[in-house]
């Protein structure tokens, strides 16, 4: 099952277990238009059924869960559900969990203290294909990426052309499409396809996949 794209608000789902916080991000995310919550849910086994039964666009997950974390939800509904973006919003700083979470599908990490108007630019982010970071914590993120890697011969098994080293470079920065797209001075179209040779040569599916795949291989720097 996919989630259905649409000219309209992008429907999202937040999975938060302590009330306040919820109620409160309810309450702020209903100034911006751009975005509508389609469901709120308090555990990760309740959020697994509801994600799956009625798929939003995109997801605000908080890691600390009672019963199944978050982590564990990601695991269950990515593989279902493969076109959903689901952003990690949690007062975790560690990069270690960062890197858990987006190995397991996430599209991007936040903590609790970013100011809303954050997290609804986030959103339209990975909507657009973005991989979101945080800033305070994105050098350590991309610095233990490349500890898991240290000690390995540079290599290249993947054929990748400088072209498409360059694109994954900026990838790895965070860049969306269409930024890739300025930067690079090509369009979007050529971004997606040539993303998508990246993604055949690599055998991934995703922009994390090829950035970890690529800075475990020594391809690219954070």
């Amino acid at each position: 099952m996919a989630t259905s794209v649409s000219d309209g608000p992008t429907r999202i789902a937040i999975v938060e277990d302590q009330p306040a916080l919820m109620h409160n991000l309810v309450k702020l995310l209903g100034a911006f238009p751009e975005v509508e919550v389609r469901g709120c849910y308090a555990t990760g086994e309740e959020a697994v059924r509801a994600l799956i039964a009625r798929p939003p666009q995109a997801v605000l997950l908080d890691l600390e869960l009672p019963g199944m974390d978050g982590i564990e939800v990601i695991r269950e509904v990515k593989p279902k559900l493969p076109e959903l973006v689901i952003l990690v919003l949690t007062t975790f700083d560690d990069e270690a969990k960062v890197y858990e979470a987006v190995s397991a599908g996430a599209s991007g990490y936040l903590v609790k203290r970013v100011p809303v108007e954050r997290i609804v630019s986030a959103i339209g982010e990975a909507m657009a294909g973005g991989f979101v970071v945080e800033a305070a914590i994105a050098r350590r993120f991309w610095n233990y990426f490349q500890s898991l890697r240290r000690g390995r011969p540079l290599q290249d098994p993947f054929s990748l052309t400088p072209e498409e080293l360059e694109l994954l470079q900026y990838v790895a920065k965070g860049l969306s499409n269409s930024e890739l797209g300025r930067v690079l001075q090509i369009d979007r179209r050529t971004v997606r396809t040539r993303l998508a040779h990246v993604y055949k040569k690599m055998g991934v599916a995703s922009h994390v996949d090829a950035v970890v795949k690529a800075l475990k291989a020594g391809l690219i720097q954070p």
